[in-house]
């Protein structure tokens, strides 16, 4: 059993922070010793376990009650919400990060950004050897694979939403369009992103 002080410690917090968890019905003692203490079972140690790994999500603690005795359809719905979340979120700082790269218009000060563009991204995959037909394809790919974070990296690039929907929706219709068990042969130029504006 472990006293209010100890536990506290484990997981980085505050004596406080686990009163107000107590005080809400979050995190509740076992035991009390006979002077009084808090005493924390194993059991308990396990559910604050789950309450820290929640909290690190950045789930709400209203959320996090809810989910560290929920079932795994209630954990999964909170989860899939939270992600959301996260998604709208990082939307948000993409376009806050393009602005601000948009009013810097310093190449010099854009290196240091940590922000990749269109043009950056074509030069890099060109400097490895990809043509217009292995850009296309690779688009393809990865919107057979994984269609949101293709979506999420378009973005990223700060491609305006009408070409990402183009780029989204040839990558479709040529994988569509594959025979099966072999891929397609691109002849024609990759109407997105390997083409300079």
């Amino acid at each position: 059993m472990l006293t209010i002080s100890p536990l506290a410690r484990r997981f980085g917090l505050s004596r406080s922070t686990l009163l107000y968890y107590d005080s809400i019905g979050l995190l509740s003692p076992s035991a009390r010793s006979e002077a009084n203490y808090r005493l924390y079972s194993p059991k308990d140690v396990r559910r604050m376990e789950l309450i820290d790994l929640y909290r690190k999500t950045g789930l709400p603690l209203a959320d996090v009650a809810r989910v560290v005795s929920a079932d795994r359809g209630e954990l999964a719905a909170v989860l899939e919400s939270r992600l959301r979340a996260l998604n709208r979120e990082i939307q948000g700082l993409r376009r806050q990060q393009q602005l601000v790269v948009q009013l810097l218009r310093r190449r010099a000060l854009r290196r240091g950004a940590r922000w990749l563009d269109k043009d950056v991204w074509v030069a890099i995959l060109r400097a490895t050897g990809m043509g217009e037909k292995d850009m296309r394809r690779w688009h393809v790919e990865f919107e057979r694979l994984s269609p949101e974070a293709h979506q999420d990296f378009l973005e990223s690039l700060g491609l305006e939403a009408e070409e990402i929907g183009r780029v989204r929706g040839w990558s479709r219709k040529e994988k569509a369009m594959e025979p099966r068990g072999r891929p397609r042969a691109h002849g024609r130029r990759a109407g997105g992103l390997g083409r300079r504006r």
